[in-house]
């Protein structure tokens, strides 16, 4: 399927620096049908990767129509998380940060 990368990239741009001042974590994705992929913010800098990261802050394991929902907005983190649609472990206070870290376009 692989089309994380159009996701990846609306992520980039919609990233806000300021949110990130003085973070050094790692968000870790394992999506069910498609690639896995982190994203280390470290600073106010965004780094995107493919695969899976020995240490992530925070792990979010979803479908790939579940995990660009939550990150376009159109889908609540919260409520995905409550229904079973989107699996978390880590540090899941960090996880509530990602709508500061890539508010809605």
């Amino acid at each position: 399927m692989t089309d994380n990368s159009a996701t990846l990239d609306r992520l980039k741009n919609r990233f806000d620096p300021q949110a990130a001042q003085d973070m050094d974590d790692i968000f870790q994705f394992n999506v069910t049908d498609d690639e896995d992929y982190y994203l280390h913010v470290q600073d106010g800098t965004l780094g995107v990767h493919h695969g899976e990261h020995d240490d992530p802050s925070v792990t979010l394991a979803a479908d790939s129509t579940t995990l660009k929902g939550i990150m376009s907005g159109e889908i609540d983190g919260m409520h995905a998380f409550m229904s079973g649609k989107l699996k978390a472990t880590g540090n899941l206070m960090l996880a509530t940060k990602l709508s500061k870290l890539f508010p809605k376009e």
